[in-house]
């Protein structure tokens, strides 16, 4: 008999119906802290179910994409009732976990082998792959990024893959005493109202960083690899096409690029955004977290806690050293 497992990401609620053999705190170690009882205050914004059966035949698929990354081998295709995804792993010849949804995304079933040894990762991603579709429907996005929670506020790091996000969060951790890592490479980002809100995920890549956590965003900004450490602040579209590559949407559906592009819209007009050319030390911290604080004077400084306001020392939106 099948069980249903309920779990609230940045204030959203899913579903996962999983057959009687697995548990859902062993299949799903990662998602622990974000589980729940049955919902009473709302509908789960999507409910996957987890299945050992034969995916059914499709008489039209419309290849989407296809790459290699962590989940390994990813097919994305467009059915007659909306997507399929197969993901296949060079380590396990022969084995091949498939997801299809509904066209909103509100129903998915996952095919999976059950003996496999990379399921708990395949099951994972796939929930975040489908979750990253229904937040962006819902005034958010899911981002790849580090989350630093500092002073009550939340400070994220974007950059291509080897930019040295992580290593620039473990700065921030070394030079700011009491701030700590939010997410490492997975967070999600809400916005309400005007006020942006960052978030804890089940998904944070090689750092294990569960933390059913949130805080009001002070900054964003986008890596460089430098010998230099410098700091600019980003406006309007510059600062739109910063935010952009980072984030997880499935790029050919037009009805999720318009929410995307509102959402971004949003974000650059509440917080302050930014462009960091840095070296991999404790300067660059303090150099990028200057820089927030200054880009921020028109943006969010009257949100911030008043330990890290804005200092008069600190006026200026180009910083360097």
């Amino acid at each position: 008999m099948a069980t249903a497992y309920f779990f609230r990401v940045a204030g959203l609620t899913f579903a996962v119906v999983l057959p009687a053999r697995f548990e859902a705190s062993t299949l799903l170690p990662s998602f622990r802290p974000f589980r729940m009882d049955i919902p009473s205050d709302a509908a789960p914004v999507f409910r996957l179910t987890v299945t050992a059966d034969t995916p059914s035949a499709e008489l039209t698929m419309e290849l989407l994409g296809e790459s290699d990354n962590d989940m390994g081998h990813v097919l994305l295709f467009r059915t007659a009732a909306g997507y399929r995804l197969v993901v296949d792993y060079a380590s396990e010849p022969g084995v091949c976990h498939t997801l299809d949804t509904d066209a909103t995304f509100s129903r998915a079933t996952a095919n999976i082998q059950p003996n496999a040894q990379n399921l708990s990762t395949a099951l994972s991603s796939m929930l975040r792959i489908l979750f990253a579709q229904a937040v962006v429907q819902r005034g958010g996005v899911s981002v790849h990024a580090a989350a630093v929670s500092f002073g009550g506020c939340a400070y994220l790091f974007l950059g291509r893959s080897g930019t040295g996000k992580s290593t620039h969060a473990r700065q921030w951790l070394q030079a700011f005493p009491g701030s700590h890592l939010l997410n490492d490479d997975n967070p999600v980002l809400r916005l309400s109202d005007g006020r942006l809100v960052a978030y804890g995920t089940p998904w944070s890549g090689k750092t294990p960083c569960y933390r059913n956590e949130e805080a009001p965003v002070a900054g964003i900004v986008r890596l460089q690899q430098s010998p230099a450490n410098r700091f600019a602040a980003l406006e309007g579209p510059s600062a739109f096409a910063a935010l952009l590559p980072s984030c997880s949407v499935i790029r050919s559906d037009a009805r999720l690029q318009d929410a995307l592009h509102a959402t971004l819209a949003g974000i650059v007009a509440a917080v302050s955004i930014g462009h960091m050319e840095c070296r991999p030390d404790l300067e660059a911290a303090h150099v990028c977290h200057r820089g927030i604080l200054a880009a921020s004077a028109s943006v969010v400084a009257a949100r911030l806690p008043t330990k890290i306001r804005l200092n008069s020392d600190d006026a200026q939106t180009h910083i360097g050293m």
